[in-house]
């Protein structure tokens, strides 16, 4: 499997509280009394199996000195979460959602991928880049298969939480910044890019609203089309949640990054999502907006929320200039109601000397 946005990289540079255990559900919420306003950031991690436990130790360590309390594993790595863990930061389970490609999947259920307006596939025609393999959110094997890989993982006991990604329907518009690089231009929906028309799916639908896909004229503009499309990816998310509350632990997603992109965009309703928190992929470089846009996106994601689980705000690192930019764009982000941001990219001493003085700035 590639790693986590490696496709957007090209592009760029080219109720569940009560159920949790009071240590994982602290990293994610203000503590009561003084430490309410410190922040609490994080990091999205894919871990190296050639890492040594000793350099692990004294990263981790640096890591919660400079404010960081959480990492997203991207793979199950038990060296690196309990080395996480003994450094007192919470090792979670980054988990690929709706988009799986792998090799056995794709051979005993292509019937269980989004179809495009066309009627294509993307078991066996992928968009945009050959590892974009949709999983239709309507099917109730779809949601039974994740629900058991979710089960599997947060019965380790090394695993504190899982963190959902690609958690959506396929990109029917990319972000500005990346249309050069796949040469097309998206001023409008194109059927190409626009899921899910499967069978499952047009059933469903015609049940709900009374009314066949193939009867609205301009499909891709029927509210009540989108509308669905945000609901199948609701109930995924949703029953996820319950199961992670059946096993006691925090769930959270990486989403795009205001309601209103997310949307409209990739068909994904973040706010309507029963989550502990959320981390929206505040990557301003993609956007073509400069870091200020940070604080306007958090701005957003905060107000529509109204309070029901904390934002922490995504920045990726090759986006910023200089690490007074990164400093500048995690104080925005903190000033504007994050309760702190979770890093993608290289994380260097500059980072989190970067990441200090902005927390320091805030506090004070």
């Amino acid at each position: 499997m590639k790693t986590r946005r490696s496709f957007l990289k090209a592009g760029a540079l080219a109720g569940l509280a009560a159920s949790i255990p009071a240590p994982a559900l602290a990293e994610l919420t203000a503590a009561p009394g003084a430490k309410k306003n410190r922040p609490r950031h994080w990091v999205w991690v894919r871990p190296n199996k050639a890492d040594k436990e000793a350099d692990l130790q004294q990263q981790y360590k640096r890591f919660y000195e400079a404010g960081i309390r959480g990492i997203f594993f991207e793979a199950d790595s038990e060296k690196h979460f309990r080395a996480a863990k003994a450094n007192k930061l919470e090792a979670h389970r980054w988990m690929w959602t709706m988009n799986r490609g792998e090799k056995e999947l794709l051979q005993k259920h292509p019937e269980w991928y989004a179809q495009n307006r066309k009627g294509e596939s993307c078991a066996d025609k992928p968009p945009y880049v050959g590892y974009y393999r949709w999983l239709c959110p309507s099917r109730e094997e779809v949601k039974q298969y994740l629900a058991e890989d979710v089960r599997n993982i947060l019965s380790k006991d090394y695993i504190d939480g899982i963190h959902l990604d690609y958690v959506r329907f396929c990109d029917v518009i990319l972000p500005v910044n990346l249309w050069e690089n796949y040469d097309i231009e998206q001023t409008k929906e194109l059927p190409e890019y626009d899921y899910c028309y499967c069978e499952v799916c047009r059933s469903k639908f015609k049940a709900w609203r009374g009314k066949a896909i193939e009867e609205l004229e301009y499909p891709e503009a029927s509210l009540s089309w989108r509308l669905y499309r945000y609901n199948a990816v609701n109930n995924i998310v949703n029953h996820l949640a319950e199961i992670a509350k059946e096993n006691k632990k925090p769930i959270t997603a990486a989403v795009f990054p205001t309601p209103e992109v997310a949307r409209r965009i990739v068909r994904q309703d973040w706010t309507n999502w029963n989550l502990n928190a959320v981390y929206p992929m505040i990557y301003h470089g993609f956007y073509k907006e400069d870091v200020r846009w940070i604080g306007d996106a958090v701005t957003e994601g905060v107000h529509f929320l109204k309070g029901k689980f904390p934002l922490y705000a995504g920045l990726y690192l090759p986006d910023f200039k200089s690490n007074e930019e990164l400093q500048q764009g995690i104080e925005l982000a903190l000033a504007n109601g994050a309760k702190g941001v979770s890093i993608f990219g290289e994380v260097n001493e500059q980072v989190l000397q970067a990441l200090e003085r902005a927390s320091a700035s805030v506090k004070s």
